[in-house]
Parts: C-alpha cells; sequence; structure tokens
C-alpha cells in the first residue's frame, strides 16, 4: 500500500508525464467534455495505480482550470476523484487481488483458507473487465450530465486560486562529485538490469506471465518506471522524498489492523462469523451478502487491504462453504468496498490539497455518483457469480 503511494507519486510527478498532462489539457474546448475527460483519464489512470491517478488528476484539474474558461472547478476536482471512487480495486493496484496472489504476502491463517489465487481468477476476469467498462462509461456519463453550465459555474478564479505550473528543475551542482547524481548513466544501468530481471521473471514463470504478476513485481515495474521518467538519480530521490510524507496516514493503520486479523482468526471468532454468513444466506444470495457487507464495512474502515485482512477469513471461509468463486468473491469485495470511497473524505486528502479545495466542495458528486454505483454494482456482482463455476484452494 504504501510502495503503491510512492510509485504513483514517483511517476505522476516526472517532467515527462507533466508534459503529457500539458497537451492532454489543450484537447477539451468547453467545460463539459472538460470534465467528461478528467473522469476518463483519472478512472483509467486509476486501473494501472490509484496513488498514480490522484496525482494525475489534480494535476490535469489545475491544467485545465486555466484553458478552459467556465469549467467548474468542484465538478473537476470530483471527477478528478472517480478513479478512488469507482474502479481503482478493480485495477493492478488492487491491495486485496494482489496480496491473494502474493504467497509470501498472505497471512497463514488465511492461505490455509483461499490457498493462492491468480491474478487470472481475479482482475483479468471477464467478468471483472466488463463490471470495470459499465462503471466507467455510466460514470463518464454522469460527470458529464452533472456539470454546471458556464453561467453556474464556480470557477478556480472564484476560489482565489491562480494557477501555478510545476516546476521540475534542481539544484544546481555544487561540488565535482555530485555528477552523477546529475548523469542519468546511472539511471540506465539500474534500470536496466531490473528490465532485464522482470522480463526473465515473466518469461520463465511455469504459471504464465499473468500468475507471475503479484504485489512485490508491480511494485518494483512502478519504480522502474518511475526512475526511467525522472531520468536523473537527483530527481528520482526528490520525487520519492516529496511523497513519503503522504504515507504517514497509512502507515500508522497497519498495525492496528494486523491486531484485529489475529484477534479474529486466533480465536473462533472467525469460525463464528463465517458459520453466521452460511446460515444467513445461500449460494445465490452469498454474493449480494458480501457486497453490501463490504461496502458498509468501508464506511468505517477506509483502506481496501487493511479491511480485507480483517474480513478475509471468514468471508472467504464462508464463499468455500457456499461452493461460490473465490477470485470472483475478492472481486466482489473490490467492487464494493470502493463505493463509500465516493463520500469518504479520507483518500481525498491528497487531491483536496493539490487543488486546495474542501471535502464538502466535490462530496455532492459524490452522493450522485455513489447512488448510481450502488445498484449496478450490486447487481453485476449478483449476476456474474450464479454463472462462474467454484474452483477449490489450490495450495
Amino acid at each position: 500500500m504504501v510502495m503503491i503511494i510512492i510509485g504513483g507519486y514517483v511517476v505522476a510527478s516526472s517532467p515527462i508525464v507533466y508534459r503529457g498532462i500539458q497537451a492532454l489539457a489543450r484537447i477539451p474546448k468547453n467545460p463539459r467534455t472538460a470534465i467528461a475527460m478528467v473522469a476518463l483519464l483519472s478512472m483509467l489512470t486509476s486501473l494501472i495505480s490509484w496513488g498514480l491517478s490522484l496525482i494525475f488528476s489534480g494535476v490535469f484539474v489545475r491544467e485545465l482550470s486555466h484553458r478552459v474558461k467556465g469549467m467548474d472547478y468542484r465538478a473537476a476536482g470530483a471527477a478528478g476523484y472517480l478513479g478512488l471512487g469507482a474502479v481503482w480495486a478493480l485495477g493492478l493496484s488492487s491491495s486485496a487481488a494482489m496480496m491473494m496472489a502474493t504467497k509470501t504476502a498472505i497471512p497463514p491463517a488465511l492461505y490455509n483458507i483461499t490457498g493462492l489465487i491468480p491474478l487470472r481468477q481475479t482482475l483479468f476476469l471477464w467478468q471483472s473487465i466488463v463490471l470495470a467498462a459499465v462503471l466507467i462509461v455510466v460514470s463518464v456519463i454522469v460527470a458529464y450530465l452533472s456539470a454546471p453550465s458556464p453561467e453556474n459555474a464556480r470557477t478556480a478564479e472564484s476560489y482565489g486560486i491562480k494557477y501555478e505550473p510545476m516546476h521540475s528543475q534542481e539544484a544546481p551542482r555544487t561540488k565535482p562529485g555530485e555528477w552523477l547524481e546529475y548523469s542519468p548513466i546511472l539511471t540506465l544501468l539500474v534500470a536496466a538490469l531490473l528490465v532485464w530481471y522482470l522480463i526473465d521473471f515473466f518469461r520463465s514463470s511455469p504459471q504464465g506471465a499473468l500468475a507471475a504478476l503479484d504485489l512485490n513485481t508491480y511494485n518494483l515495474m512502478f519504480l522502474t518506471a518511475g526512475l526511467l521518467l525522472h531520468w536523473r538519480p537527483k530527481r528520482f530521490l526528490r520525487a520519492v522524498g516529496d511523497s513519503v510524507p503522504a504515507t504517514s496516514g497509512v502507515l500508522i493503520q497497519f498495525p492496528f489492523y494486523a491486531v484485529i486479523f489475529g484477534m479474529i482468526v486466533g480465536t473462533r471468532i472467525s469460525e463464528w462469523l463465517a458459520k453466521l454468513f452460511v446460515t444467513i444466506s445461500t449460494p445465490g444470495s452469498y454474493p449480494l451478502l458480501v457486497a453490501i457487507y463490504s461496502a458498509v464495512l468501508g464506511v468505517f474502515i477506509p483502506s481496501g487491504g487493511s479491511k480485507w485482512v480483517i474480513e478475509a477469513s471468514y468471508v472467504m471461509q464462508a464463499a468455500n462453504a457456499q461452493h461460490v468463486h473465490l477470485g470472483w468473491v475478492v472481486q466482489i469485495y473490490n467492487a464494493a468496498e470502493a463505493l463509500p470511497n465516493l463520500i469518504n473524505p479520507f483518500w481525498m486528502l491528497p487531491l483536496l490539497g493539490m487543488l486546495r479545495l474542501k471535502a464538502r466542495d466535490i462530496v455532492g458528486y459524490g452522493v450522485l455518483q455513489l447512488m448510481v454505483h450502488i445498484p449496478i454494482v450490486f447487481f453485476l456482482c449478483w449476476l456474474f457469480a450464479r454463472y462462474m463455476p467454484y474452483l477449490p484452494p489450490v495450495k
């Protein structure tokens, strides 16, 4: 989770990506098209990394704010947050899916229940791809239609916000020994070794490249990309340093969630909760129960990976008892737990800080999206589960 934030920030803050954002900001010619474009790119980048989505969207909205006259700054900010509130957990930075695909990341007690679940049984299921596509299309339409007209818009200027481009100049060299930090030679050497390792790792995987992709290789790929995009070691290290403060609020959570997980699986609580889930559901209704439960719990625990550690043991134990596809249960969790993010201010903070807005400025748009998303997510999670055969745990 922490490495996802760092990797996303490092890539999004690179000069090459920033120039790409500036080029994209020249495309839309009217406010509603601009807001729809923010929504689309926010969600597409969140499928790569939710950390990348937040920083990318914040910079993109700032660039649009001085190029597109009459664009509502609040609606654009809300559109920039859609990646984290709609589809991020159905993408490659899904903490739950990545954890279940990485044997070393799965707590032993949970591994005994689920075994290893590769990404081809979670993120790369065609049902998961269809669900993400539907949510993206619907979200863009809602963002477009809900954007205020130029006459009723509150622009960045009305908030007293002045456009400030990002600056990427590094401090000049002061010592001869610093030349290596300002030269791309070291970057190229290290990146070449990392790329060679990743190619060999995926090529030699006995289960195929998709099965080889896990949390560790994902983070390594992102940091390699960030290293190349920043080109010089000095610039790369500065970007990593700038991103670290954003991880403090996330870091402090994990010891507490680990204690909760230990209490659940180390006592009879997990077994009792699993039996309760089995008692109050049927194989047909169990997917809907998981979706509702995960969405409600997400209101109180706004962290996909940490919350999965808490509920996975009894949710998956009950899924085994009801013979529901384990990989799809992970995806039901992913789709449903993202719903509260649309109105929960916790993950809004980095974006709000970049845009100098407050949660109340964009949460109304999040409520509207939430009302549209809930029936779609619950229905598709239930519908697809009916036609997916149960696969026993693989250990």
